[in-house]
């Protein structure tokens, strides 16, 4: 079912100005955690490279939540947030910037607030220069594979708990929920839920192959009636209406953010979108454990 899970009148957050807040305003009340050298542990962000990929200059970030334990000590699981990054060399006139780096990721830390999530950023697998692609994907077929891996990987070293996985993204990150996410039947069954913010696969053709309506349409059959939060700045029209006519039976909630920035640094900001993202977040996972 499409419904609506928010939308905020414009003139609410206008202050009476002619144009909305600029975000990049408001004062965070949270920091990414730095990268950390060695072996992860609760509380800290650190870098893996999956076996196979070795001499590669290719790794994934992997945060671990300070109420983590070791799965040997304790039968608990901790649901996992999988997160894409958007293209890299973005910037806009309000202080937006993307650079489409793996370890500028933002998303799964605001969401989770640095507890009781698994959070891990994934790479587009660029086989030709044995990196990361900072602008679109790579080779999308190594790229899902390899998030299958990391995936496993996290359930079986680190107490994944692979019934309550979700994907989310930022911009390209948004779309790869999709393009990449439900990029085979493989990949597809992971995810209890997703969390594409900024644009959606198929709403507009991209420089891509398969970016247009029909080929995303048949991607997102794969999603059948497992839930979506469409977020977008300003107005999510478009992806609803694109859903409307794709996947008109398919569970999806929409939040506009009344601010028109281009960016992640919302989790990062103690506004109201956050917090309902956050309390659908946790019914997700809550519902499938």
């Amino acid at each position: 079912m499409i419904h609506l899970a928010a939308a905020v009148a414009w003139a609410s957050v206008s202050l009476g100005q002619d144009q909305p807040i600029n975000l990049q305003s408001l004062v965070s009340d949270l920091k990414i955690p730095e990268l950390s050298p060695g072996e992860p542990v609760a509380g800290k962000r650190v870098k893996q490279t999956n076996p196979g990929y070795e001499g590669w200059d290719l790794f994934h970030t992997l945060y671990l939540p300070v109420d983590w334990e070791q799965p040997a000590a304790t039968a608990r699981r901790w649901p996992v947030i999988v997160e894409y990054p958007g293209n890299g060399g973005y910037k806009n006139e309000l202080g937006d910037e993307c650079t489409g780096r793996v370890e500028d990721c933002k998303l799964g830390y605001g969401l989770s607030a640095g507890k009781g999530f698994i959070w891990v950023c994934l790479p587009f697998v660029n086989p030709a220069e044995k990196n990361h692609s900072l602008n679109w994907w790579g080779n999308a077929d190594l790229t899902a594979k390899y998030c299958v891996q990391t995936v496993k990987r996290i359930c079986e070293e680190h107490g994944g708990e692979p019934q309550a996985v979700v994907l989310t993204g930022f911009s390209r990150g948004a779309i790869a929920c999709n393009y990449i996410g439900l990029r085979n039947d493989e990949i597809a069954k992971m995810w209890c839920a997703m969390l594409p913010h900024s644009h959606y696969d198929g709403v507009r053709r991209w420089p891509y192959a398969d970016s247009d309506a029909a080929s995303a349409a048949a991607r997102l059959k794969r999603l059948g009636k497992r839930r979506q939060l469409i977020m977008h700045e300003l107005s999510f029209t478009a992806t609803r209406d694109f859903l409307k006519q794709h996947a008109p039976s398919g569970n999806f909630a929409f939040t506009a953010l009344p601010y028109p920035n281009h960016t992640d640094e919302w989790v990062l900001k103690a506004i109201p979108e956050r917090d309902q993202a956050r309390a659908w977040l946790t019914e997700m996972v809550r519902a499938r454990r």
